[in-house]
């Protein structure tokens, strides 16, 4: 007697068929206002030290979270900028902290050591930073243009930072890399921004701009999902 067995597929739960929300605006909103604050310390406007707490928690964790969220979407450009971002947020707030409150970490980073060890941890940053500007033309204008001011920016604090190591103190370039990194947090704001409303309205309302180049015949870029005006 033959038996004859049926393959049963377990139907979805409303988790696994519910879309997600868009994590996007979420990562751009928490690294603008992180580089903001960061960046008017160094165009010597804004108090220093405020900025930790924000590069810990919000441009830290929550734009970590944003990464993780851009996991589940499978968007492998957002999910590795974010969550490489929040990682550089938190590493550079937990090294400012220890800094400041432990003498022996503090003991290591006297002299021309703090600017060249920041100079060194910019530049590690702006070499990642160069292929995720590159990819970023596959995604949008609006988002390409992050990536292009941030290099700027990274760049400038480099040098600024080496020129300190070098006895330059209060160098020029550090004041010009904060004032690019203002133009670096507007652009990211305003990306954030139009990714809410054009996800609320379902329609674009602030533009983005398209991709700059098309790669593997992929259709559509993977920041944002509302549809992109040419």
């Amino acid at each position: 007697m033959a038996v004859t067995t049926a393959e049963v597929t377990p139907a979805r739960t409303f988790v696994d068929a519910a879309k997600p929300a868009d994590p996007a605006p979420l990562g751009l909103a928490a690294f603008a206002l992180t580089t903001f604050i960061l960046s008017g310390h160094n165009a010597t406007f804004i108090p220093d030290l405020i900025w930790v707490g924000l590069a810990l928690f919000y441009g830290g964790l929550c734009q970590l979270l944003a990464g993780m969220w851009e996991f589940r979407n499978q968007n492998v450009f957002g999910a590795t900028a974010f969550s490489t971002y929040g990682g550089f947020w938190m590493s550079l707030g937990i090294f400012v902290t220890l800094a400041v409150v432990s003498k022996s970490f503090a003991a290591d980073l006297t002299g021309a050591n703090l600017p060249n060890a920041v100079a060194w941890f910019l530049l590690a940053f702006a070499i990642f930073n160069t292929y995720m500007l590159l990819w970023a033309t596959q995604v949008n204008v609006a988002v390409f243009l992050v990536f292009l001011t941030l290099e700027a920016t990274e760049i400038l604090l480099v040098i600024g930072n080496f020129d300190e190591a070098h006895g330059n103190a209060n160098s020029g370039w550090v004041h010009l890399g904060g004032w690019v990194g203002i133009v670096t947090a507007l652009v990211a704001w305003y990306t954030s921004a139009a990714l809410v409303i054009n996800g609320m309205k379902g329609t674009v309302v602030l533009p983005v701009g398209a991709p700059l180049t098309f790669g593997n015949g992929r259709k559509k870029s993977p920041v944002p999902r509302t549809q992109q005006p040419a």
